[in-house]
């Protein structure tokens, strides 16, 4: 009985697990590529738009608590 409860469990993870997932391309290579280029960019900012908007909102806001801090 425990058996069957078992396999039948396992059966069930199985199929759920593999219905559900998603075949995506492998975009490593090409992550790979862009970031080991030496383009003079900093590693952080390689990436795009994104990463420089995340970059300077990140300053601001270092900037901006620091002087909040040193005024208050």
């Amino acid at each position: 009985m425990l058996r069957n409860l078992l396999t039948l469990r396992q059966i069930a993870q199985t199929t759920i697990s593999t219905a559900s997932r998603r075949q995506f391309e492998n975009k490593v290579p090409e992550k790979q590529k862009l970031f080991q280029e030496d383009n003079g960019i900093p590693v952080h900012l390689k990436d795009g738009v994104a990463d420089a908007l995340l970059y300077r909102a990140t300053m601001m806001l270092t900037v901006g608590g620091t002087a909040y801090a040193i005024i208050s």
